[in-house]
């Protein structure tokens, strides 16, 4: 039940209300000057970058966007880029806020016209901060919860690791050959920009994208080979680029993004395995045979597991134990390929060397082949008339 009474006199942020409870939805939906409203309980990095890069005015989230379990910087990044956050509003807010709908920030409170609608606690970036050093202290626990569910799902998927899956026919051949997967994860624009130029250009690896790793592709002047995953955040543009579809399915055979495939008339093969989209790229390059896994956007840390979600990092943790010796991350390629010489940047530099030596052909011979021929004609006559 709304109240009426006047807002308090702080500083805040108004517009059109985007509503949903999936953040990856609801960036797809955002114009600059919009009100995010989510419901994400620890607010990962990557989904606060795409809010930053929406310029929203403000983001007003049900749940707690740090809640302590470990030092999540997504938050931190909302405040540093001046968007106004309120955090555990409640639940809620989601049926109570309209698509469209104009609402505005006031201090810790969310307003729509005179009528106070929800209130939760305004977010500071000192008052993240704080949050986040605390969240380091806590750590171990989360930690332990992490090597406990790793141990849960060995047992549970233990064929993750010690079978080999089903595998579907491909229409290009990994055996043999370079691949690179790209997510569109962490720094992933600044990977794909760092090795379009030097490694794919050089080693002309398979191109796999995992769902919106197609759009990170496509935005580099990269098609990709495959794509696979569920199919929901990826763009229909992406999937009609020509790359082969393949629908992850789940054990027992469901997969949620055939339906969309099939609505589109696009066809599509399925891979039916345990774990993330990720994790299942992954696993289809080692079992074809790749002789190496350059990984873009994908997770390697700790803290970008516990960004992940409990329920997926278990899988992620493993699949990387058996996928190891042939797995390396795209920052460390670059700098490998940093310091090389390219052969076509050999090409060019032979190519100006060989100009230059025409240019002095051109202009020192002559005058070398005249002094010589004007000495030998005055030898020649020196010989007979004196």
């Amino acid at each position: 039940m709304s109240v009426l009474r006047q807002p308090t006199q702080l500083a805040g942020a108004s517009g059109p209300a985007r509503v949903d409870r999936r953040t990856k939805n609801l960036v797809k939906r955002l114009q600059p000057g919009d009100i995010a409203v989510i419901d994400h309980e620890d607010l990962d990095r990557v989904a606060a970058e795409t809010l930053v890069q929406a310029r929203v005015a403000g983001v007003i989230n049900a749940s707690r966007s740090i809640s302590g379990r470990y030092p999540n910087v997504g938050p931190l990044l909302l405040a540093a880029a001046g968007i106004a956050l309120i955090d555990g509003v409640g639940p809620a807010v989601m049926d109570q806020l309209r698509e469209g709908q104009v609402v505005r920030i006031e201090g810790s409170e969310v307003w729509v016209g005179p009528a106070l609608v929800a209130a939760g606690e305004r977010q500071t970036l000192h008052s993240l901060e704080l949050a986040y050093e605390a969240a380091k202290l806590t750590m171990s626990d989360e930690l332990l919860r992490f090597a406990e569910n790793t141990l849960e799902f060995m047992r549970r998927e233990r064929n993750l690791i010690l079978d080999s899956p089903e595998l579907p026919e491909l229409a290009v051949e990994l055996a043999g050959r370079h691949v690179l997967i790209v997510v569109r994860g962490h720094d992933y624009r600044e990977d794909l920009n760092a090795l379009r130029s030097t490694y794919v250009r050089d080693v002309r690896p398979v191109l796999v994208a995992v769902d919106g790793g197609a759009d990170a592709l496509l935005e580099t002047g990269l098609r990709p080979h495959i794509i696979i995953g569920d199919f929901d955040s990826v763009s229909d543009a992406a999937l009609r680029c020509g790359a082969q579809l393949i629908v992850h399915a789940y054990p027992g055979g469901k997969a949620p993004g055939a339906e969309r495939l099939e609505e589109l008339g696009l066809g599509y093969t399925t891979f039916e395995a345990a774990g993330t989209s990720e994790d299942v790229a992954m696993l289809l390059a080692y079992e074809k045979k790749a002789t190496l896994i350059v990984a873009v956007g994908t997770h390697a840390s700790m803290i970008e597991f516990l960004d992940k979600g409990r329920e997926g990092m278990a899988s992620t943790f493993l699949t990387r134990l058996k996928v190891g010796p042939i797995l390396v991350d795209a920052k460390g390629v670059s700098r490998l390929y940093g310091t090389r010489v390219h052969k076509g940047d050999l090409i060019v530099f032979l190519f100006a060397a060989m100009l230059v030596f025409a240019a002095i052909v051109t202009i020192v011979v002559p005058e070398v082949f005249l002094d010589s021929t004007r000495l030998y004609f005055e030898d020649l006559w020196d010989s007979l008339f004196r």
